[in-house]
């Protein structure tokens, strides 16, 4: 492993790298975007990715097998202490695939959907897409750590059928302890809401993360995961859920091969997921001492460098996630200086919400040199606003 290879990834097809110009009008920038990393993959996946490309035939392919599903239950008893049951574990072709189509089984088109935010954007889009109403329970901010503030997220729940909840919570890299967990499934039973845990950043914490199913036997729930963003092959399109309830297990199967019909999955997203999941943890674990390094660089840099900023070490996931409120320049405004001046690509925060209003998150699933790179930019763009920039 050596994370800190410059690996160019141009002309590969590259939503962050070959595609910037879609989002921030401009081909030239260094990008920290889209969640994926810039790092390559375990030999371990490569080996067995290459392994059935060789076999040279490439017919249809079955998803419910033991070794796919005891790759899932391995992996939860390894990271979590967490014994699954394989019944419970049901293919999708990505995690926002399962969200949507359980949005569509627990509620009817008008219903309220509960989000807490700032919140990754593609949760808007998807409620929106399914013409439901979207729900919202800003997330307190105390001693710079944010909280779910229950006496708001219980009023929203009762008029919500359901929670779509991120955990661990991108953009803002929080991790939910045992307790908040247990809150939200208490309230939730309270009020009957279904919840559809997003858990595909699981594996990138810095302490300790607690699937909800951990947590509470509650039924009324399903938990959405997938190995792409721990091991960086989202490409391959893999994901699972896990629920508990037959009945919803058997309706989402009916969907996915019935209606859908996509219950037959690409043979190299499985081989890699089962791959990672057997044999990669130490891979996992050496980038996340690296990915942690990288963020507390930026720390590091912005309390020596750029003390008009703010940030602190999240709990989990691989963003910095940067406030600028001190500098008293419109998000636009501040978007369009990183672009022409500084030559890079950042999140703006607005994108999760009203909330993110003033912050930038920057993707730190990168080599250091990029990362440095990244800094000095924001530094300079910085300094140009100081000097030229007018109320």
């Amino acid at each position: 492993m050596n994370f800190d290879a410059i690996v160019n990834r141009k002309g590969t097809y590259c939503t962050q790298w070959d595609y910037i110009k879609d989002r921030f009008g401009m081909d030239d920038l260094l990008p920290f975007t889209i969640s994926d990393m810039d790092f390559e993959v375990p030999k371990e996946i490569i080996d067995a990715v290459i392994s059935r490309v060789n076999h040279k035939v490439f017919g249809y392919s079955r998803w419910n097998n033991d070794d796919f599903k005891d790759s899932i239950k391995l992996w939860y008893n390894k990271r979590f202490n967490f014994s699954i049951n394989k019944e419970w574990i049901l293919y999708s072709p990505n995690v926002m695939y399962s969200v949507s189509n359980l949005i569509r089984m627990k509620s009817k088109m008008g219903d309220n959907v509960l989000i807490l935010t700032p919140v990754y954007d593609g949760f808007f889009k998807t409620i929106k897409a399914n013409n439901r109403n979207i729900i919202t329970s800003t997330l307190k901010k105390i001693n710079n750590r944010y909280q779910i503030d229950f006496d708001d997220f219980e009023k929203k729940c009762l008029k919500s059928k359901i929670l779509l909840f991120c955990s661990p919570h991108n953009p803002i890299g929080k991790v939910w302890n045992s307790y908040e967990l247990k809150n939200v499934i208490d309230v939730c039973k309270k009020y009957n809401l279904y919840i559809i845990s997003d858990e595909i950043h699981m594996d990138i914490v810095y302490n300790k993360h607690n699937p909800i199913f951990l947590i509470d036997d509650y039924k009324n729930m399903a938990l959405c995961s997938s190995a792409s963003k721990t091991f960086n092959i989202s490409s391959l399109s893999c994901s699972y859920l896990l629920v508990r309830d037959k009945k919803d297990r058997e309706e989402f199967l009916h969907i996915l091969k019935n209606i859908d019909s996509l219950s037959s999955p690409q043979i190299l997203s499985i081989i890699s997921l089962m791959s990672a999941y057997n044999k990669c943890d130490y891979w996992i674990d050496e980038a996340l001492k690296y990915i942690e390094n990288n963020i507390k660089y930026v720390i590091d840099y912005i309390n020596k460098n750029i003390l008009d900023l703010k940030c602190y070490m999240p709990e989990g996931t691989y963003f910095a996630w940067i406030d600028y409120s001190n500098l008293n320049i419109s998000n636009e405004d501040f978007q369009k200086y990183l672009i022409n001046i500084g030559k890079v690509a950042i999140m703006d925060g607005i994108t999760y919400g009203e909330e993110g209003k003033f912050f930038i998150r920057i993707n730190c699933a990168c080599p250091m040199k990029k990362i440095k790179d990244c800094m000095n930019r924001i530094n300079n763009t910085v300094e140009y606003i100081k000097a030229n920039y007018k109320i």
